[in-house]
């Protein structure tokens, strides 16, 4: 079998690959068939044993290289270059890829890339409540409920004002049931704010965290979510899992802020899936979500959140939101009915 070694290679021949390139180039030039390089396009599993990596022309693999212990069994090379490893991936762990390419003509690229275990179990979690403003110690939050179990790893959490293409949040392996209350808590401002990624809920000492929810932390200190805003989670596959769409005003068209302008292009995306409704009934194709079609955020604070109506279906629709009255925030427990 062949056996894939980057640092073997490197250490052998580093000039030789240097120089080799160089003068493949100088002669396509000469003759006119210069190709551009090929460009590193996605990376991700198919399977518990399959991980594919995307490029825009057809590759050959030099070396491959994990940083956990991986063993490759087979590697279908092409445009898609197919690994198979011998033993399955554990659902959701983080792992990072070393792979060196080449294409026909020896243009080379070397990506070095972080991807998580293929999961199957994603739970159908569901926003539950919203914390945009701050105020120290209580900083910002995103509460999910969790309808049936399942393993959060590798999930995507989006927010449109932060980035409509970057993840705020992939979630670790973790194991849920169902009935559970998550808060992922935006900042990190305390000491004691431990992520409760196993059975023990009552590890995390930050303000706002309950020893009877599962309380996740962003490290940092900065604004990633805002009253006009979009939020989504995203399965492995791209599938929009949930999303919640916010504005401060009720007017026909977005702010013209940055996030105003990143949450209407999230709300065209949103529209366009089909993974935000309008107030009632289905929507009319071509439907692009509007502020008076969001949740209006409108009066919310530091201690007045906005809320899931538990008592009605989790339909991605504003009229099931409201904004909590003042003092009554409950991260971590179910919604308190009291509105503003």
């Amino acid at each position: 079998m062949k056996r894939y070694s980057l640092r073997a290679m490197l250490l052998a021949i580093p000039v030789f690959l240097a120089i080799s390139c160089s003068t493949d180039r100088r002669i396509q030039q000469i003759l006119g068939t210069v190709a551009e390089a090929p460009v590193f396009l996605d990376c991700r599993p198919v399977s518990a044993t399959e991980i594919v990596f995307k490029f825009s022309t057809p590759v050959r693999v030099v070396t491959l290289n994990f940083d956990s212990v991986l063993e490759a069994i087979s590697i279908e090379e092409g445009q898609d270059v197919k690994i198979t490893v011998k033993e399955p991936l554990e659902a959701g762990k983080k792992i990072t890829a070393d792979i060196l390419v080449e294409d026909a003509v020896r243009n080379s690229l070397n990506v070095i890339v972080p991807f998580r275990g293929r999961n199957d179990r994603m739970p159908a979690l569901v926003f539950n409540e919203l914390r945009t403003e701050n105020s120290k110690p209580r900083a910002e939050f995103v509460e999910f409920y969790t309808p049936g179990p399942g393993n959060l790893g590798a999930m995507r959490l989006f927010i449109a004002g932060y980035s409509l293409s970057k993840p705020v949040y992939e979630f670790p392996p973790v194991e849920v049931k169902a009935g559970e209350y998550i808060v992922l808590h935006l900042r990190t401002v305390e000491e004691g704010c431990i992520d409760e990624t196993g059975t023990d809920l009552a590890l995390s000492r930050g303000t706002d965290a309950l020893s009877t929810a599962r309380d996740l932390w962003i490290p940092g200190n900065s604004k990633l979510i805002h009253k006009t805003d979009a939020l989504w989670l995203l399965d492995q596959d791209d599938r929009i899992i949930d999303a919640v769409l916010l504005s401060e005003g009720s007017g026909t068209e977005w702010d013209k802020t940055n996030s105003g302008k990143a949450t209407a292009a999230a709300a065209e995306f949103l529209g366009r899936e089909n993974a935000w409704l309008p107030r009632s009934g289905e929507a009319p194709a071509g439907w692009i979500p509007g502020p008076s079609s969001a949740v209006i955020s409108t009066g919310t604070t530091n201690t007045r959140t906005i809320c899931r109506d538990e008592t009605l279906p989790a339909e991605r629709r504003a009229g099931n939101w409201y904004i909590t009255a003042t003092s009554c925030a409950t991260p971590g427990g179910k919604n308190n009915p009291k509105r503003y």
